[in-house]
């Protein structure tokens, strides 16, 4: 009896209680080892939460959807196609139409040297890459220049300035705009990539919780079953069935599983803190988002490991290769190269330019106008100019071509390189993701083992043919392998997220 001096006052207490009641439980205890235990063992040691009852599974799905709709990150992905349609919007800009006035006056010694004045509103067409101007010019003075001079009322203009050579098919203007519409693809890209990443990194994070919920819920089964064992090898030992040194096997286990509960018991709270990261919600007042808690009444869905077909691969490579958001930027920077090559070329074209202007003399206040007046809209009176520029060398323009094609070459190189990273990636996650599928299978025929000698050692140790070391050895192992088994369903939903992300995809847009 000397071992049982050892243990705790509280189960020191317990054995001094009257004869009625050890009696009481001394049978409720041998109803439990001789049959009821072996049930218990497989039931708790199962995964399944003893309050599961009283709790709520947080759905996989329902957490993708609370991110796409909620979390920051996704909402800040979405502004960078509104940042985009900005630079569209300054760049058709550059096409807008411009209204303009100058006035210049000089006196001196009480003349009026000159007082000019004109205001006109100039207006480009953004196809043809041609401006349209019209002008009104008033000038009077003692000194202004004889070709400044107008009629009394002043000159209105009506001209066109058409590019012949450069600018003809595309200009700086053009150029610019349909870089800022490819920017916005771009852009869809990039929102694409940040919230394939968040939702890669949630997923994980969601499955690392399951991990620690199925670990704590083991060890708590666990450990409940040392205690109970405890607690029988004790009673036995005060009436003389069970050796006293039982106890204290029983209660190194029971404290053994209670300081890995303990712990499993932080990683837990850790693993919600860390889900916790991922969960907001639209705040009623502002509209902001706001961070969201999960209960420790909320439990992770279980894991069913699906079938996938043979084809999936295949489908989901094709996908890669069509909407992949880095090869999606690869591509669109291609046609912003091709773009800029081609307005490089037009550089190389010599900058001829015709402008031709229709006058006429504006009518007085309070008649209106002639057509048929000799100063009116007439092919008559007109101006007409060509403005030529060409340099000789053209090393600046022939460089700069030189350039982007240099630059194009790159991104080819570039495309070829990644889409073979990508399905070479593919490939390695879908060759792990077969890899784990089997481990699993064979785990929980392990676990099927190990439960059934763990049976058969209680069996024995029953009929006094086995220890109480080798039912707790059994019992352990079948613990550890249990969460080896967590852990295996773990890495496999891993690895499913690891496909998709590395596809470029995301479980919301998963293949049928």
């Amino acid at each position: 009896m000397a071992a049982v001096e050892r243990l705790p006052a509280e189960f020191t207490t317990r054995a001094k209680r009257g004869e009625e009641e050890m009696r009481t439980f001394v049978m409720g205890i041998g109803l439990l080892l001789l049959g009821r235990l072996p049930l218990m063992a497989s039931a708790q040691l199962s995964g399944q939460s003893v309050d599961s009852t009283n709790s709520t599974v947080f759905w996989v799905a329902d957490f993708y959807r609370a991110i796409l709709d909620y979390h920051p990150l996704v909402k800040q992905a979405s502004l960078l196609n509104s940042e985009a349609q900005q630079e569209v919007l300054q760049a058709r800009g550059a096409f807008d139409p411009k209204l303009f006035s100058a006035y210049d006056r000089k006196e001196f010694g009480n003349s009026l040297y000159y007082d000019k004045w004109q205001s006109g509103v100039s207006i480009p067409i953004r196809p043809a890459g041609i401006d349209l101007k019209m002008t009104y010019d008033r000038n009077r003075g003692e000194y202004v220049n004889p070709e400044d001079r107008v009629p009394e009322t002043g000159l209105a203009t009506l001209g066109i300035r058409v590019p012949i050579g450069q600018g003809l098919l595309i200009d700086a203007r053009r150029n610019a705009l349909r870089q800022a519409q490819l920017a916005v693809t771009l852009a869809d890209a990039d929102r694409l990539k940040l919230i394939n990443k968040t939702l890669y990194e949630a997923t994980k994070t969601y499955w690392e919780w399951y991990l620690a919920h199925q670990q704590f819920q083991l060890l708590q089964a666990g450990y409940q079953l040392a205690q109970t064992r405890f607690r029988a090898v004790q009673q036995r030992a005060l009436l003389g069935d069970a050796a006293a040194i039982d106890t204290t096997e029983a209660l190194i286990t029971t404290q053994d599983r209670l300081v890995q509960l303990q712990q499993a018991e932080v990683n837990l709270n850790n693993a919600r803190l860390r889900l916790s990261v991922f969960l907001w919600n639209s705040d009623e007042v502002s509209g902001q988002p706001k961070p969201v808690e999960i209960p420790p009444s909320v439990v992770p869905q279980s894991i069913l490991v699906d079938h996938i077909p043979d084809d999936f691969l295949h489908n989901l490579l094709g996908r890669a290769i069509a909407q992949h958001p880095e090869l999606l930027k690869l591509t669109t920077k291609g046609r912003q190269l091709a773009l800029e090559e081609r307005f490089q070329r037009s550089l190389l074209q010599p900058q001829l330019a015709l402008n031709a202007s229709l006058l006429s003399r504006t009518p007085q206040p309070g008649l209106g106008y002639d057509w048929t007046s000799y100063y009116s809209f007439r092919t008559d009176n007109h101006k007409i100019g060509v403005d030529l520029t060409f340099p000789l060398f053209l090393r600046k323009e022939r460089g700069k071509l030189r350039q982007v094609q240099l630059k194009t070459q790159q991104l080819k190189l570039a495309q070829k390189q990644t889409l073979r990273d990508i399905e070479n990636e593919v490939q390695t996650s879908w060759n792990e993701l077969n890899a784990l599928k089997s481990q699993i299978s064979i785990q929980q025929q392990t676990v099927l083992n190990q439960r059934t000698l763990l049976q058969a050692e209680q069996q024995k140790f029953e009929l006094g043919e086995s220890s109480l070391f080798l039912v707790n050895s059994r019992e352990s192992k079948l613990i550890e392998l249990e969460i080896k088994l967590a852990e295996l369903r773990t890495k496999h939903q891993k690895a499913v997220a690891s496909l998709w992300y590395l596809a470029g995809t995301n479980p919301e847009t998963q293949l049928p």
